[in-house]
């Protein structure tokens, strides 16, 4: 066996200009699978984070039925037990709770449809980045219930600024009568998502609640986990426990299923760029041993000729695709570590740009992990393994009279 190892290593670098050809190709490939790897959870976090750390939160508390009908009169049942039960969840990190309602915000100059959030300021920093999104004006500062922040697009529509007044209209639950209030703007946010920048509106919880004619009810109850990877765990059992008495608790994933579906499509993009580097695997290592046999059909036969079984030239042949393989493996793992560490340095500007409804906040910035260096490599290692057997086997089967000839 270790004969072989030795004269497999001593074969492909023969020819070193072609090793090191093939090893490239086939280096690049591997270090182009790591990278993109990398990218796609660079690109998943991202997402989620700007998804869920704006405003949705990681999981969200709703009477049954709210989501799909948005009724005012739908509110979290036995509102007072779910906050103590939730004060005890040794998974859950932050939570808070709103109101949501659609709404009419007039000013001197036009008039828009809103979605009107009604926010307790002191718990939604915890859950939300409207504080920070907050670039003219303050975040609720002080105690007055009149105060109103609204998106840029939003100010740009109605063609007001700080310090102006708005009226807000709303229909009170049950009855279905309007309620009007005046506000004063005290702050303007730019998230740059079109949908929050123009068609949300934050005042205070007890004023929406008294708007509305709730009491001390809420429509949601927004939640932040210690582990962002709890959220994505179907079988968890804080999914059930808060989905009785006539209340439903649901992930990100449910709110957002788009998104989701767009990351289930991750996975197919990362399985075609496994084939891709399949087909250079392939052509690499079958063009490479196969030149390399054909130039040394008479060694083969020398070989053969002095007692050599054909097993014996097979795994030979096998031990050079596995050294090739190595070399490759090695070149690639640096190549994609190299690239991948330089992209964590500088990032991706993608900021803007929405995907599956979600905009991007933030420079996108690859994620490295142990499994990517592991995984790939070895997988790389076995299917060159493999495809040598093609080789192998063609070696095993010469004639030797013929594989002599050659030397003529």
């Amino acid at each position: 066996m270790w004969f072989y190892i030795k004269l497999a290593w001593r074969n492909i670098f023969r020819n070193k200009r072609r090793t090191l050809i093939a090893g490239i190709a086939i280096a690049i490939g591997l270090a182009s699978l790591i990278l993109s790897d990398a990218f796609m959870i660079g690109m998943e976090n991202n997402i989620v984070k700007s998804a869920t750390a704006s405003f949705l939160g990681e999981a969200q508390i709703h009477g049954d039925g709210f989501r799909e009908t948005q009724e005012v009169e739908i509110t979290v049942r036995n509102f007072d037990e779910v906050i103590t039960k939730l004060n005890q969840e040794e998974i859950v990190d932050k939570f808070t709770p709103r109101t949501l309602s659609f709404g009419m915000v007039t000013s001197p100059a036009d008039v828009s449809s809103v979605l009107l959030v009604g926010v307790a300021p002191e718990t939604e920093i915890h859950l939300s980045q409207i504080d920070e999104a907050v670039n003219r004006g303050s975040y609720f500062t002080g105690d007055d219930n009149h105060d109103i922040i609204i998106g840029s697009k939003l100010a740009e529509i109605l063609e007001v600024s700080l310090g102006d007044r708005l009226v807000v209209t709303v229909a009170q639950a049950e009855t279905g009568d309007l309620s009007q209030e005046l506000f004063r703007i005290s702050g303007i946010y730019h998230f740059n998502m079109k949908e929050m920048d123009s068609g949300m509106a934050f005042i205070r919880l007890e004023k929406a609640q008294q708007m509305l004619g709730i009491g001390s009810r809420v429509h949601e109850i927004a939640i932040k986990f210690k582990d962002k990877t709890y959220a994505v765990q179907e079988e968890l059992p804080f999914w059930e426990t808060y989905s009785q008495g006539g209340n439903e608790a649901v992930s990100w994933t449910k709110l957002l299923p788009q998104l989701k579906a767009f990351f289930d499509m991750t996975g197919i993009s990362l399985f075609v760029m496994c084939l891709i580097l399949a087909s250079v695997v392939v052509f690499g290592i079958i063009n490479t041993l196969f030149m390399s046999l054909y130039e040394r059909m008479f060694e083969f036969g020398v070989l053969r000729a002095v007692g050599t079984r054909a097993a014996g030239v097979r795994k030979l042949v096998i031990f050079e695709a596995g050294a090739l393989g190595i070399v490759s493996i090695i070149l690639g793992v640096i190549l994609g570590f190299v690239s991948t560490l330089l992209f964590t340095k500088t990032g991706i500007d993608y900021r803007g740009i929405e995907f599956a409804g979600t905009t991007i906040k933030d420079m996108l910035y690859p994620e490295m992990n142990v499994l990517q260096f592991i995984i790939y490599p070895i997988g790389v290692f076995i299917f060159m393994l493999i495809v040598g057997l093609y080789p192998a086997f063609v070696a095993g089967r010469m004639s030797i009279a013929d594989a002599l000839r050659k030397s003529l």
